[in-house]
């Protein structure tokens, strides 16, 4: 999720404060005219709310779901509305995050979810994101480590944390309608060293506000953070010590990530689908300017690399490759942008191939090769740049697709 502000009376109030932008996920978008993927949706803001949109904006998404009773959180704007928080007031958030001046939040890494089950508590934290979870555990005391959670499309409920008319902060739960709840999701866990062996309880775990506190001891504390180091699953028994069952059970487990990126999205070549695959923004391309028109690079998918040249290239190498072979291709297609835009190929993708045994490209729009008229322009500019390219890359193949677009 991410954020924008606007401006004094924007809307025609005072009190708007700008928008959150998510994802769809469980809302209906029938009968809806959506662009082409991806998309987001923005949501209108009041001020009181802004400070949660920058420092935990999952909270705010599902307390807007429940105050709409719309799971998780509902896709129009209401101006004018009655802002869902008002003065942050006490709120265990106030221990995690710098409201004043935003100069440290509540980590906020992709990918960890959490979900609660009858006596069940699952913390997953993904293997690609180790490298940042190591730097919350440098980066926390001994006693204490706090992570913020992701909205999950594998629960069907979640906690919201509600603020009543006396600025309090207490819990409900919002779930997808006409479904039992099974799977509850929770927006952040704090684990907690400093439980005392006077307590009588092996680990103690507690609903706070929207999220997760588990208490334990400091030397399963410091076994805990040896665990996540050794990249290990980790079993937390709640209860009283030399009961032969725990009362409840918290797990913390790496997963492979299932990729959600691009979702909905497909090669303007031939449709292939690009959900699952790295890309990367263009946000400062040159623009090639034809006689009325112009043509921009904006976009890279790497569709295969092998692991080697990765290990043996610098970035700078592969982010090299690519802006020579969109320039090749923008000096290729000026003369053509006028023609193609009234054909209506206004995006254009460009796949390369890159391997010493196998080298080409393939051009398309709308889900089809560009026509011939337009392929000798490209072979001039194009077959220089990838024989020269393939001495680079001996180790294996490189794949990689750039999408271009004809602008007025």
């Amino acid at each position: 999720m991410s954020h924008s502000f606007c401006g004094d009376n924007f809307l025609g109030s005072r009190q708007h404060g700008g928008f959150l932008f998510l994802k769809p996920t469980f809302q209906c978008l029938q009968k809806l005219i959506l662009p082409e993927p991806p998309y987001l949706f923005g949501v209108l803001l009041q001020k009181w709310e802004m400070p949660w949109a920058k420092v935990f904006p999952l909270r705010l998404m599902l307390r807007l779901g429940a105050e709409f009773r719309y799971y998780p959180c509902p896709l129009m704007s209401v101006r004018g509305r009655k802002p869902v928080y008002g003065e942050i007031g006490h709120t265990i958030m106030n221990l995690l995050a710098d409201f004043k001046n935003y100069q440290y939040m509540l980590p906020q890494i992709p990918g960890i979810t959490i979900h609660m089950q009858k006596k069940e508590t699952q913390i997953n934290f993904p293997n690609s994101k180790y490298d940042e979870i190591m730097k919350v555990i440098s980066n926390s005391n001994e006693h204490v480590m706090a992570l913020a959670a992701n909205f999950s499309t594998d629960a069907d409920s979640h906690l919201v944390c509600i603020q009543n008319e006396m600025a309090n902060y207490q819990t409900q739960a919002i779930n997808i309608q006409n479904k039992p709840r099974q799977v509850t999701g929770a927006s952040f866990v704090v684990f907690n060293g400093a439980l005392k062996a006077s307590t009588g309880l092996t680990a103690k775990s507690s609903i706070v506000e929207d999220g997760v506190m588990v208490q334990i001891q400091s030397d399963m504390m410091a076994t805990f953070r040896q665990r996540l180091r050794e990249m290990k699953d980790f079993r937390i028994p709640c209860g009283a010590i030399g009961e032969n069952e725990p009362e409840e059970v918290v797990t913390v487990k790496w997963i492979e990530e299932t990729r959600k990126v691009n979702q909905g999205v497909k090669s303007p070549i031939d449709g292939k689908s690009m959900e699952g695959i790295d890309n990367i923004r263009i946000h400062h391309g040159t623009d090639f300017m034809g006689k009325k028109r112009a043509i921009r690079w904006t976009e890279v998918f790497f569709l295969e690399s092998n692991e080697v040249i990765v290990q043996h290239l610098e970035p700078v190498d592969l982010s090299r490759l690519a802006e020579t072979l969109a320039t090749a291709c923008c000096v290729a297609l000026i003369q053509h942008l006028d023609n193609l835009k009234e054909s209506g190929m206004a995006k254009i993708a460009l796949r390369v191939t890159v391997d010493a045994e196998r080298v080409g490209y393939e051009a398309g729009s709308n889900g089809k090769a560009l026509p011939s008229s337009y392929m000798n322009s490209l072979d001039n500019e194009m077959i220089p740049v990838l024989h020269n390219a393939v001495s680079q890359f001996e180790e294996g193949p490189v794949i990689m697709e750039l999408i271009f677009h004809i602008i007025d």
